[in-house]
């Protein structure tokens, strides 16, 4: 498909300004950006890089003194009930990284005046620790999340960190708070590192001081209502990200201007929002996760799976390129699917299911791992995605959940589970 016209004048602008300065300036004022100066940007990450980074061996742990009672697993709510524990590395423009600390499960005490609360220097990661019949516990692609992590935080001007050494530090934790993982299908101890700005200051520039820390939730199904099929308000009128932008990284602040929309997709039955972009109604994210449509080509019947490319405006999700590698190897070698990563618009989407060849959708995420779709309302009308009456997923959608938890709890050995 001919990339649609808008997005594409879009895209081309952005690429051409960028191929000589990151913020566009008129010609005849740009300077010549070959000869560097000794305050720019990249002087400050050279001298920055020189600091100390995270040194597990350094890590103190203080254990809780009153330890918290454990909820049954049905009991427990998305991101409610925390461990006793916490993990927290401190970071100063002068020091570099700090020695890293396990402290009992506390209040963080900031100024009122510190940098996160003003402008929004925040950014986060989701993952989960796994436990199996075998009392097991292992990580999914832990490398993939510090990786996001740290393309988040450098946008942002928040320190990189070495991830490797962070991971073995999550590793330490997730040990300490053992008691606190469910080992039934379906559930797991949700990770939450976060990274924020800590300077006291009310000025606008790079925080000379940050926290890494990270805490732990035990949870269940993402969603009440477990492994069910969602239905979805397509949206134009709000815009979740745009070219140039910040949505393909996990910052706290690509989150909150999406609250309101959701809402309003509430109020009129519908679970989550299926962004859209640009004139062409470009089919973008799903609330907060990835999306995917398999569809049947037109004249050819052959069936394709549809996800939008990683353009700058997509999160790079970990479950999202899990479901893209495990559908070439199993779906498109093997059964001959087409695996695309593309533009495709609504109008296209809904003209494949008027004519029966929308099979199903499904979005992909760290918390509902995977969530299959069964209507999406656009423009007054809902589009039914494939499913029939009394069935909550379509085959694709529930091959990938069995294949991707069989390997997060590892009941297959496999590359992407790393065993504490």
């Amino acid at each position: 498909m001919a990339r649609p016209a808008t997005i594409s004048r879009f895209r081309s602008c952005l690429t051409a300004s960028r191929a000589e300065t990151s913020v566009w300036i008129p010609a005849c004022r740009r300077p010549n950006w070959h000869n560097k100066r000794p305050y720019s940007i990249q002087s400050q990450e050279e001298e920055l890089a020189k600091l100390p980074n995270i040194n597990p061996d350094a890590l103190s742990i203080t254990k809780t003194t009153t330890p918290k009672a454990l909820v049954p697993p049905e009991e427990l709510v998305f991101g409610r009930t925390f461990t006793d524990h916490m993990l927290s590395v401190e970071w100063t423009a002068s020091q570099g990284w700090l020695p890293p600390r396990i402290t009992p499960y506390q209040n963080l005490s900031l100024d009122p005046a510190t940098c996160v609360f003003h402008y929004a220097f925040e950014a986060f990661e989701g993952m989960k620790a796994y436990k199996n019949t075998r009392n097991e516990v292992r990580l999914f692609r832990p490398d993939r999340n510090m990786r996001r992590l740290n393309r988040s935080v450098e946008r942002i001007a928040l320190p990189t960190f070495d991830g490797e050494a962070f991971t073995n530090l999550i590793s330490r934790f997730v040990r300490l708070e053992d008691k606190f993982i469910p080992s039934s299908r379906g559930y797991s101890l949700y990770l939450r590192p976060t990274m924020i700005g800590t300077q006291r200051t009310l000025g606008v520039g790079p925080p000379g001081s940050a926290l890494l820390y990270m805490i732990a939730s035990p949870v269940g199904p993402y969603y009440p209502t477990g492994f069910r099929a969602v239905s979805l308000a397509a949206t134009s009128t709000a815009v979740r990200a745009w070219p140039g932008g910040v949505g393909d990284r996990k910052l706290g602040a690509n989150y909150a201007p999406c609250i309101v929309p959701q809402l309003e997709a509430a109020k009129r039955g519908y679970h989550q929002n299926l962004w859209l972009f640009g004139e062409e109604e470009i089919v973008t994210e799903v609330g907060t996760m990835n999306f995917f449509a398999c569809v049947r080509e037109k004249g050819t019947g052959r069936k394709m799976l549809w996800t939008a490319p990683l353009d700058g405006t997509i999160l790079e999700g970990v479950t999202r390129e899990s479901v893209l590698e495990l559908a070439r190897e199993r779906l498109g070698k093997e059964e001959g699917w087409v695996i695309e990563e593309k533009d495709f618009t609504m109008r296209e989407l809904a003209e494949a299911a008027d004519e029966g060849r929308l099979m199903e959708a499904f979005g992909t995420g760290t918390a509902a791992v995977v969530s299959p779709v069964r209507m999406i309302n656009w423009r007054g009308r809902d589009l039914q995605c494939g499913l029939k009456d009394g069935e909550e997923a379509g085959e694709v959608t529930a091959r990938m959940k069995e294949w991707i938890e069989e390997i997060m709890y590892g009941d297959v050995e496999h590359r992407w589970s790393v065993k504490m």
